[in-house]
């Protein structure tokens, strides 16, 4: 019996930011991995040869399509049961209100496991096939995350996070702790050889680590080639208080260069306010930029110049950055990155707006370049891992209608129009489901 699955259909993937490819056509899967795309003239051709080998086909029907699963470049899995409070406070206060005291109780090995095996299903039955998973300070509780990433086959990096710095929460280690548990965490999450699993070293931001912490964490990502994931300034007042706590550094950015913080294999979340010279520092040294529309806002944070960054030369992709974030969909951060460069756009910064053809690049292709991640996911091509969702436009009980009307006339309209209803309106209904590496996990929740 032949292991291969034909999806034949119509199908949307990324190709560039400002470009995507719908045609009728057909993708053949092999262990996990993409062998052939080709169009619904070869596939009529084929099919009879691909019957009677045995192969797998799915024939999708009117109303669907096959598109790259969505990547999420930055969440706070512990914070998931906060998500909708606290929201009318600004960052600072947020944290030590009710993020820190939250995140205290996953040391709680039992506790952690029931909240974080909810977050994975969630994510997933949203469509996230690829998670980039901030931590607790807990090692054995983010322990506990790796485990629910792998139980539910996700695609994901995880990062228990770092802080050794005095807080009033009192939720912070000592730097001598703290670099020996992010090691023994990098060697657990690699003896798990769970090829779907990284660990990313994580100090939480320069309010809560200092120059001697980062620059061993540092040291530790480049001995074991790990992804590193932070913030930088997402708030006014944040931005202030690192740099009177680091009167040596002319910039926030600066702080984190002078731990070596900053290089091709760093992702770092927010970005509101970024000087030009941020930017240009930050495009040299091959960062990449977590766009976390919905928590800039409903924390008051300020309106990310996503435009200017992308034209700077940096790689972004989308973040739910829960509970900051109000919503664990990445459809609607993508419908929140639209708003938020509408807005700067009609407060008179020209060319500021993304066009959902941009805005579903970011969600899809551009977060896996923002996640190092290009090479295997983020688009449908030869020989990348078939990360997936089939789409159901006009799913019974969804938030779609089908109206007896169309403006469109040729094939590719039709699938713009699904793609962008997609967009628009879609969610969580819509995903019919979910593939990683070639295998549905979408979950009942």
């Amino acid at each position: 019996m032949a292991s291969e699955t034909i999806y034949s259909g119509l199908i949307a993937t990324s190709t560039s930011l400002t470009q995507i490819n719908i045609f009728n056509g057909f993708i053949t899967v092999e262990d996990g991995k993409i062998n052939r795309i080709g169009t619904t003239s070869e596939f009529h051709k084929l099919h009879q040869l691909y019957r009677s080998n045995g192969y797998n086909i799915v024939q999708l029907r009117p109303g669907q399509f096959l598109m790259p699963g969505l990547v999420d470049c930055h969440t706070h899995a512990p914070q998931f049961p906060n998500i909708g409070l606290g929201l009318d406070r600004p960052l600072l206060e947020w944290l030590d209100k009710y993020t820190f005291p939250l995140e205290k109780k996953y040391s709680d090995t039992q506790f952690a496991a029931a909240v974080y095996d909810k977050v994975v299903r969630r994510l997933l039955n949203n469509g996230t096939t690829t998670a980039c998973y901030f931590g607790s300070l807990s090692l054995q509780g983010t322990l506990e995350l790796v485990q629910s990433v792998i139980a539910h086959r996700q695609r994901a990096l995880v990062g228990k996070v770092s802080m050794n710095l005095h807080n009033d929460a009192g939720y912070y280690n000592t730097t001598e702790t703290e670099i020996k548990e992010v090691e023994i965490f990098v060697r657990k999450v690699l003896e798990a050889k769970n090829d779907l699993v990284q660990p990313a070293i994580t100090p939480r931001f320069a309010v809560s680590c200092d120059e001697e912490l980062m620059t061993n964490l540092s040291k530790i990502a480049q001995k074991y080639d790990c992804l590193i994931q932070s913030h930088i300034s997402e708030n006014k007042g944040e931005i202030q208080y690192v740099l009177e706590t680091n009167p040596d550094s002319q910039s926030y950015s600066e702080v984190y260069d002078k731990s070596n913080i900053l290089n091709n294999k760093c992702i770092m979340a927010h970005a509101v306010h970024l000087s030009s010279q941020e930017m240009a520092l930050l495009s040299r040294r091959g960062v990449s930029v977590a766009h976390c529309a919905a928590s800039n806002t409903r924390l008051m944070s300020g309106l990310c110049p996503l435009r200017r960054i992308l034209a700077s030369g940096i790689n972004v992709g989308l973040g739910t950055d829960v509970s900051g974030g109000d919503s664990a969909s990445i459809l609607d951060a993508m419908r929140r990155a639209m708003d938020v460069s509408q807005h700067l756009q009609l407060q008179g910064e020209a060319d500021a707006a993304i066009s959902w053809r941009e805005a579903f690049y970011l969600a899809t292709l551009g977060g896996a370049k923002a996640l190092s991640l290009a090479d295997k996911i983020g688009s449908f091509e030869v020989g990348k891992e078939f990360d997936a969702l089939l789409i159901n436009v006009y799913k019974d009980g969804g938030p779609i209608d089908c109206h007896d009307y169309s403006v469109d006339t040729t094939e590719t309209e039709v699938g713009e129009s699904m793609l962008q209803k997609l967009i628009y309106l879609g969610d969580d209904r819509n995903i019919e489901k979910v593939y990683i590496k070639g295998v549905e996990v979408k979950h009942s929740l």
